[in-house]
């Protein structure tokens, strides 16, 4: 595997491949210096490769082979491990089973590989979540299917551009669900991975986190519901008397066009609409939904499978080539987290004990 500052080895699943996902893939391998940064292993077939370089008419651009696994990928390519023998039907902008069914196996490979450290990070094109439950996906998306294969009770969605970072204390739910699936215990479990995130996967020493209402006004103090004076404004209480800097509930109207979200390191929205729309607004085509909360680093683009410009070739790849920067630097944020918070006393010991074993084997 690769040092801290070598080349990233990254997991790329194809997603839906009648979207734009692998279109994005060889635009962004077109420049040859992300090669410095990262080495991608794609999981797909070699037709759909060769059929996003002949829209963009970037054949003689991209540098790509085909490898027989991870563990086989080369640096300075675009490494394209095969998931099944026979060619894909192209069939842009379609949503099929068999679609669904294609993206699954893609992203089971590259999370299978992940676990196996063949790979060091997971970037995951998107999705279409109809074909994926047709395609016998069972889960909402792929912070849930993740979730699951870490084994992890608890993670947090996180959209990241720059200093902005919005999290969601709800997720892929109806909006007519979302007062009844907030409680104390989540916006303390959600606000608490937003911190240590902060802490270890983007390196702000102190986080300053601010929590938006559910309400409109945040309820002009009980007139418009009551669930930030039952539910949220006693976690930020407990939280600030931890020494947290946690603020709020802010109301959500006026906070990010107000500016308002500079002041902090995350954001905590309450559903998933109220934190990703100005998100969007403020960042599209360069935003990055990242995974915290998981003992490995996913990140994805902004955007979706981008349907109505399949096979048009106008796809912009720059969300995806952020996904891939952060990705890495989260990977190395880790890094250097591990070591300036391990136990100095605990990493003597060890030395000691290979010094010993070392004088052993020398018969001292």
């Amino acid at each position: 595997m690769s040092s801290k500052n070598s080349p990233t080895r990254v997991a790329i699943s194809a997603g839906d491949p009648n979207g734009i996902g692998i279109e994005t893939v060889v635009k962004a391998f077109a420049d040859e210096r992300m090669f410095t940064e990262v080495t991608p292993v794609l999981y797909a077939v070699p037709n759909l490769v060769e059929a996003a370089l002949a829209l963009t008419e970037l054949s003689e651009r991209v540098k790509w082979a085909v490898v027989d696994g991870a563990e086989k990928s080369k640096p300075n390519q675009l490494n394209v491990v095969a998931i099944q023998e026979s060619a894909w039907e192209l069939n842009w902008g379609q949503i099929t089973a068999e679609a669904g069914t294609f993206a699954f196996q893609s992203l089971e490979r590259a999370v299978q590989d992940l676990a196996a450290t063949r790979v060091e990070v997971l970037v995951t094109c998107p999705i279409h979540k109809d074909a994926m439950k047709l395609g016998s996906f069972k889960f909402p998306g792929h912070t849930e299917y993740l979730a699951d294969f870490a084994n992890v009770d608890d993670v947090l969605m996180l959209l990241i551009a720059g200093s902005l970072r919005v999290g969601v204390a709800t997720g892929h739910i109806a909006l007519k669900e979302v007062s009844a699936a907030l409680s104390t215990s989540l916006i303390r479990t959600k606000i608490n991975l937003l911190h240590e995130s902060l802490l270890r996967d983007f390196g702000v020493a102190n986080p300053r986190i601010a929590v938006l209402g559910l309400n409109p006004h945040a309820s002009d103090n009980g007139l418009m519901g009551d669930e930030e004076k039952r539910i949220i404004q006693p976690v930020v209480r407990e939280l600030a008397a931890e020494n947290k800097l946690v603020f709020g509930p802010y109301a959500a109207d006026g906070f990010f066009g107000s500016g308002a979200f500079k002041q902090f390191d995350g954001v905590l929205a309450m559903y998933h609409d109220q934190g990703l729309a100005p998100f969007k607004a403020l960042s599209f085509g360069a935003g990055v939904n990242f995974t915290a909360g998981l003992p490995v680093v996913r990140t994805s683009p902004d955007h979706g499978t981008g349907f109505d410009i399949a096979g048009q070739g106008s796809a912009n790849p720059d969300s995806l080539r952020s996904a891939l920067f952060a990705a890495r630097d989260i990977r190395r944020n880790r890094i250097e987290h591990r070591e300036l918070t391990s136990n100095p006393l605990e990493i003597k010991k060890k030395e000691r004990r290979s010094d010993d074993y070392a004088s052993r084997r020398r018969g001292e």
